[in-house]
């Protein structure tokens, strides 16, 4: 746990003296500074094209509602308030889950954070899922498209418009799921089109009613994470015990310096405590 530790604190010292003396990139994109809005507009979000969630589907993959381990309950609610109070102090309103290498767990993460996070009364998430290489977000909550339901990638190529690629379980109003059902191997090219450009903007203009987590791919695995960074407020990195080993940890960190780092989340963990896995969210 130690070098994790160690890891965001250097990186949460690089960015706080760089923020101190460096004068702010012309050209970079603008940061969102809203003040978030009161309860009852937060509450007022549009809906998009219902589904219902098979709840054996959560249940055999560990996702909220149906995930029934206390510990691991307990760490998703430890980390929802630690995310939001993070956000709210920067006014920050979106971010992408990342790992260091495949097999981490940062899917499992990235959907069960937004579904934490919707069930506060006063928060609205869109979760989308940006592994354009493997994506798994749809599989992991029981989404299929049988029926011909459309994707993230379906709107990238233009065959398709945001309202066709967005679902709001009826279970869970106020979460909203842009899933992914067809793979790409050229993912960075997509990320930086003017079509994902698109794309942001339309989440953009849900934006502060809404907090917008992308799943992304390792940070080790492609140049997704780099070539996307630009068009979100900060990182959240997720970390296994037992699987991330320290030379990827480091090159991770490495990678994601010039970034805002939200935290990290281990995963895994088998330190003597009643969590699931231990998070650290600085």
């Amino acid at each position: 746990m130690s070098i994790i530790e160690e890891a965001v604190r250097k990186t949460a010292e690089r960015y706080h003296r760089s923020a101190q003396t460096e004068p702010a990139a012309t050209g970079s994109r603008p940061r969102l500074r809203r003040v978030p809005p009161p309860a009852s507009e937060a509450a007022n979000v549009r809906r998009f094209q219902p589904i219902t969630l098979d709840r054996g589907v959560l249940e055999e993959n560990n996702i909220l509602p149906q995930l029934i381990d206390p510990g691991a309950l307990r760490a998703y609610k430890i980390l929802r308030t630690r995310m939001l109070r993070r956000l709210e102090a920067n006014q920050w309103h979106s971010f992408a889950v990342t790992g260091a290498t495949p097999g981490e767990g940062k899917t499992l993460t990235a959907i069960n954070l937004a579904m934490a996070l919707a069930q506060d009364s006063n928060t609205s998430v869109f979760l989308v899922d940006l592994d354009l290489q493997r994506p798994k977000v749809a599989d992991y909550i029981g989404l299929n498209n049988s029926h011909g339901e459309r994707g993230l990638t379906d709107f990238l190529l233009g065959d398709a418009t945001m309202e066709q690629i967005a679902y709001t379980p009826s279970s869970m109003e106020r979460l909203t799921v842009i899933p992914n059902f067809q793979a790409v191997s050229n993912a960075s090219d997509l990320l930086t089109s003017p079509r994902m450009s698109e794309l942001v903007q339309l989440l953009e203009a849900e934006m502060p009613r809404r907090i917008v987590i992308f799943d992304m791919p390792p940070v080790l695995a492609s140049d997704d994470v780099l070539a996307f960074s630009p068009q979100v407020d900060g990182m959240l990195l997720v970390v296994a015990e037992g699987t991330t080993n320290r030379d990827a940890l480091r090159s991770a960190k490495e990678m994601l310096q010039e970034m805002n780092l939200l935290g990290v989340v281990l995963n895994r963990s088998e330190a003597q405590d009643e969590a699931a896995y231990y998070s650290y969210a600085r």
